[in-house]
């Protein structure tokens, strides 16, 4: 079992990796920022591999009323305005600016959950939350690539990433989100997802946050080396800061579980 759960956990961080990377490369470099075609294209390539999952007993899918879908339609709406904000977004943005600030929408839930279902906080999480904030608050001021748009688009996204996860149910197909606007990116996303729904299947919440943050970590340090990045000491300081809380963020759920 232990073997099994490194597999899922490699295979993730693997697919994370490739899928931004991939992504960056797709949107900055190549210049394709077309985020109603990367709708499009993920949707057309996840639904095929989709099927095909189905089809070999990969994955189960169960059929649902015309009620249920209705309930998804809210969900639907946040998911388009992920992949559009975010596509916008990281094409605009340094990686780990971009995860810095999505990583906000960690503290949404947080205060969704705190607020709403009344739940216990642990004081790591209440630390954490409170380090994302600062880390991703300070970022606009010390980025010497800043780039308004980027900041506005990722404010979006991390919104829409919050609500659908804090207040919505939704169907594992949408589980994660898409980026891209290639083949590669296409079969990529399926399978981030995939992996995705895996992890959280077979791994407890703390071991599947500390293969996430792990995956992070991997993906915005090789970004630095292959995309051009400017970092200036303020800002790598608020991204060790939102690396701080993000870990302090593990920390808590692995105490928790």
């Amino acid at each position: 079992m232990c073997v099994r759960r490194s597999v899922v956990g490699l295979t993730f961080c693997t697919c994370y990796l490739a899928s931004y990377l991939t992504n960056k490369y797709v949107l900055s470099v190549l210049k394709f920022t077309y985020p109603t075609l990367f709708q499009g294209w993920q949707t057309l390539i996840g639904g095929l591999l989709l099927h095909v999952s189905w089809k070999l007993g990969w994955v189960e899918i169960n059929s649902s009323s015309r009620s249920h879908v209705l309930a998804w339609l809210p969900a639907s709406v946040l998911f388009v305005g992920i992949i559009y904000a975010g596509s916008r977004a990281l094409s605009r943005l340094a990686i780990p600016v971009f995860l810095t600030l999505h990583n906000v929408a960690e503290v949404i839930i947080c205060g969704y959950q705190k607020c709403f279902r009344k739940e216990k906080t642990s004081p790591a999480k209440i630390c954490s939350t409170l380090f994302l904030l600062a880390a991703a608050g300070c970022l606009p001021f010390n980025d010497s690539q800043f780039d308004p748009d980027g900041y506005f688009w990722a404010i979006i996204h991390l919104f829409c990433v919050g609500d659908l996860f804090s207040v919505l149910d939704f169907p594992f197909l949408y589980f994660y989100r898409f980026h891209g606007s290639c083949c590669a990116s296409g079969f990529l996303g399926f399978f981030l997802m995939f992996s995705t729904v895996k992890l959280k299947n077979l791994l407890a919440p703390g071991q599947c946050a500390a293969w996430i943050f792990f995956a992070k970590i991997i993906t915005a340090g090789l970004s630095i080396l292959l995309f051009d990045a400017i970092l200036t000491s303020a800002a790598t300081g608020c991204l060790l800061l939102g690396a701080l809380g993000e870990a302090l963020l593990v920390f808590s759920e692995r105490k928790s579980s």
